[in-house]
C-alpha cells in the first residue's frame, strides 16, 4: 500500500478515474444489506406508474460506492473525516447485464491547516451528473 503524505498533494491533483456498474442483482443484494426495500429499487412497473424511468439505484448505495475513488487513492477508508453529497438525478438500471455505469473523477479542491485535504468528486451516468456538490475532507499523515 502506498502511503500518501500530505506534502505530496496540490490544489487540482486528480485522482484516478474510475467506473462503476450498478445490475439489478446489486440492487438487491444492497436492499437485504440495508433493509431498503422500497419497491422503486426492484418493480419496475412500480417505478414507472411514479414517474421514474425505471427501477432506480439506492441513493445511499451510489453515495457509498462513488466515494470508492477516494478510499482506493487513499487505501485507508479512516482518513475520510467528512463526506458529503447531494443527490441531483436518479440512477435507472436497466433489466440487462451491462446495467447502469458511473464515471467518476475526483480533484484536490483546498489544502487546509492540520494536513488535510479537500475533494471534490463528479459522478457522471449517461452524460448526466446523478450527485452535486460531493465533498470529501481528508487528513493525512505530513
Amino acid at each position: 500500500m502506498t502511503l500518501i503524505s500530505y506534502f505530496d498533494l496540490h490544489v487540482g491533483l486528480e485522482l484516478p478515474a474510475q467506473e462503476f456498474v450498478f445490475t439489478r442483482v446489486d440492487l438487491i443484494k444492497y436492499a437485504g444489506a440495508s433493509g431498503d426495500f422500497n419497491v422503486i429499487h426492484w418493480n419496475e412497473r412500480v417505478a414507472t406508474e411514479v414517474g421514474l424511468p425505471s427501477v432506480i439505484a439506492h441513493g445511499m448505495l451510489t453515495m457509498g460506492t462513488v466515494i470508492r475513488v477516494v478510499t482506493d487513492w487513499l487505501g485507508d477508508p479512516g482518513k475520510i473525516t467528512s463526506y458529503s453529497a447531494r443527490f441531483t438525478r436518479p440512477i435507472p438500471v436497466p433489466d440487462s447485464d451491462e446495467g447502469a455505469t458511473i464515471k467518476v473523477t475526483a480533484k484536490i479542491t483546498e489544502l487546509l491547516e492540520n494536513n488535510q485535504a479537500v475533494i471534490s468528486i463528479l459522478a457522471i451516468h449517461n452524460d448526466v451528473t446523478v450527485l452535486a456538490k460531493t465533498v470529501v475532507t481528508v487528513t493525512l499523515k505530513p
